[in-house]
């Protein structure tokens, strides 16, 4: 036999499992949850790719930011102009060694999960993106199990995603995908500052 005919036999082998697999495959008549973490970059960067890709079918989108404050960013830039399909809240106050107050950083992350949670059950959206909440779970500035809680009563028709490092177990056993970014190497450790259009 061919190394041709081999390889075209294999693929086709692929192909006829690869068929077999879709047409096995059901839809979940809800929403998914996407866990975002781990210590590479690319978490929240990751989300907003996904959220480009719901814009594309005319999905309405929902982002709910938990720890990045008033930071000027491209990707808030870019999606205020799209602000008929993008609803953007952004409510943290900076990074916690930037506030250096516990009970204002607590306080804030309720309410930006008070108001996650009412998005979430509002049957409003297609995606919504809940980004930096896994930091404000580490830190317990939320309580993982009222996240759990919120995003059991969402909406069948509303998609979310989470992000940050440091995700809770009991948010990745619960959630449908979890993908951990990892670093191999970072520019900031050989002090390169961080890259307008690059990292924010």
């Amino acid at each position: 036999m061919s190394e041709d005919q081999t390889h075209s036999d294999k693929m086709k082998a692929l192909q006829a499992e690869q068929k077999k697999k879709t047409s096995e495959a059901r839809d979940p008549g809800r929403g998914l949850v996407l866990v975002h973490t781990g210590n590479g970059k690319g978490k929240s960067s990751s989300a907003f790719g996904v959220i480009a890709r719901a814009l594309g079918w005319g999905h309405k989108v929902g982002i709910v930011q938990f720890i990045k404050g008033k930071w000027i960013t491209g990707e808030r830039q870019f999606f205020a102009k799209l602000a008929d399909q993008v609803d953007w809240h952004t409510m943290g106050e900076g990074f916690t060694w930037d506030t250096q107050d516990k009970a204002r950083d607590i306080a804030a992350a309720e309410a930006a999960f008070q108001r996650a949670c009412d998005m979430m059950a509002s049957g409003d959206y297609d995606l919504i993106v809940l980004d930096e909440i896994n930091i404000a779970l580490r830190y317990d500035y939320l309580d993982v199990q009222a996240v759990l809680d919120g995003l059991k009563a969402r909406s069948d028709r509303t998609s979310v995603i989470l992000t940050g490092r440091d995700a809770k177990p009991e948010l990745c056993e619960y959630a449908d995908l979890v993908s951990e970014m990892t670093e191999v190497k970072h520019p900031f450790k050989a002090g390169i500052k961080a890259q307008r259009g690059i990292d924010f």
